[in-house]
Protein backbone atom coordinates (compact mmCIF):
# COMPACT_ATOMS: atom_id res chain seq x y z
CA UNK A 1 0.00 0.00 0.00
CA UNK A 2 1.07 3.37 -0.96
CA UNK A 3 0.38 5.93 1.85
CA UNK A 4 -0.26 9.45 0.95
CA UNK A 5 2.18 12.14 2.52
CA UNK A 6 1.04 14.03 5.47
CA UNK A 7 0.21 17.45 3.52
CA UNK A 8 -1.34 16.77 -0.06
CA UNK A 9 -0.98 20.93 -1.80
CA UNK A 10 -0.44 22.50 1.81
CA UNK A 11 -3.47 20.48 3.17
CA UNK A 12 -3.72 18.03 6.08
CA UNK A 13 -4.66 14.57 4.80
CA UNK A 14 -7.45 12.91 7.36
CA UNK A 15 -8.53 9.75 5.01
CA UNK A 16 -6.86 8.48 1.95
CA UNK A 17 -7.50 5.16 -0.13
CA UNK A 18 -4.99 3.51 -2.77
CA UNK A 19 -6.53 1.38 -5.55
CA UNK A 20 -3.86 -1.50 -5.71
CA UNK A 21 -2.09 -2.04 -9.15
CA UNK A 22 -4.58 -0.66 -11.30
CA UNK A 23 -5.84 2.85 -10.71
CA UNK A 24 -9.58 3.90 -9.56
CA UNK A 25 -9.84 5.53 -12.86
CA UNK A 26 -8.59 7.85 -15.99
CA UNK A 27 -8.91 11.14 -16.42
CA UNK A 28 -9.12 12.08 -20.14
CA UNK A 29 -8.11 15.30 -22.29
CA UNK A 30 -10.95 16.41 -25.14
CA UNK A 31 -9.27 14.50 -27.76
CA UNK A 32 -10.26 11.37 -25.90
CA UNK A 33 -6.82 10.59 -24.99
CA UNK A 34 -5.27 10.13 -21.35
CA UNK A 35 -4.16 12.78 -19.61
CA UNK A 36 -3.54 10.62 -15.73
CA UNK A 37 -4.17 7.76 -14.27
CA UNK A 38 -6.27 7.93 -10.18
CA UNK A 39 -4.65 5.29 -7.57
CA UNK A 40 -4.57 7.64 -4.70
CA UNK A 41 -7.51 9.35 -3.60
CA UNK A 42 -6.99 11.66 -0.43
CA UNK A 43 -9.93 13.62 1.52
CA UNK A 44 -7.93 16.91 2.84
CA UNK A 45 -8.57 20.36 4.66
CA UNK A 46 -6.27 23.24 4.96
CA UNK A 47 -5.91 25.10 8.40
CA UNK A 48 -8.32 27.30 9.07
CA UNK A 49 -11.14 26.30 6.60
CA UNK A 50 -14.29 24.35 7.17
CA UNK A 51 -14.48 23.08 3.25
CA UNK A 52 -13.41 19.31 2.55
CA UNK A 53 -11.51 18.49 -0.75
CA UNK A 54 -11.05 15.71 -2.16
CA UNK A 55 -7.99 15.35 -4.29
CA UNK A 56 -7.50 12.92 -7.14
CA UNK A 57 -4.01 11.93 -7.38
CA UNK A 58 -1.60 9.75 -9.82
CA UNK A 59 0.91 7.06 -8.32
CA UNK A 60 2.62 9.57 -7.04
CA UNK A 61 0.12 11.40 -4.45
CA UNK A 62 0.50 14.29 -7.04
CA UNK A 63 -3.22 15.84 -7.44
CA UNK A 64 -4.73 16.19 -10.94
CA UNK A 65 -7.87 16.72 -9.77
CA UNK A 66 -9.89 18.42 -6.98
CA UNK A 67 -13.49 18.67 -5.68
CA UNK A 68 -14.91 20.85 -2.32
CA UNK A 69 -17.12 19.36 -0.12
CA UNK A 70 -18.86 20.46 3.34
CA UNK A 71 -18.20 16.85 5.09
CA UNK A 72 -15.55 14.07 4.64
CA UNK A 73 -18.70 11.54 4.13
CA UNK A 74 -20.10 14.07 0.77
CA UNK A 75 -16.54 13.31 0.19
CA UNK A 76 -16.73 10.01 -0.43
CA UNK A 77 -20.23 9.34 -1.47
CA UNK A 78 -19.87 11.75 -4.04
CA UNK A 79 -16.57 9.66 -6.46
CA UNK A 80 -17.01 10.91 -9.74
CA UNK A 81 -18.47 7.76 -11.79
CA UNK A 82 -14.82 7.70 -13.58
CA UNK A 83 -13.24 6.87 -10.24
CA UNK A 84 -14.94 3.57 -9.52
CA UNK A 85 -13.45 1.05 -11.77
CA UNK A 86 -11.88 -0.01 -7.93
CA UNK A 87 -13.84 0.44 -5.02
CA UNK A 88 -12.38 2.96 -2.60
CA UNK A 89 -11.46 1.25 0.79
CA UNK A 90 -10.64 4.46 3.13
CA UNK A 91 -8.24 4.65 5.63
CA UNK A 92 -7.82 7.93 8.57
CA UNK A 93 -4.43 9.51 8.44
CA UNK A 94 -2.27 7.90 11.78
Amino acid sequence: MNKPPKEIDDAKVLEWAWSGRKPFGELLYESGELAAEIFGLAICQYDDSETIYRFSCDANWTTEQDAQYQSVAEAKQNLPVQYRNIEAHWQKYE
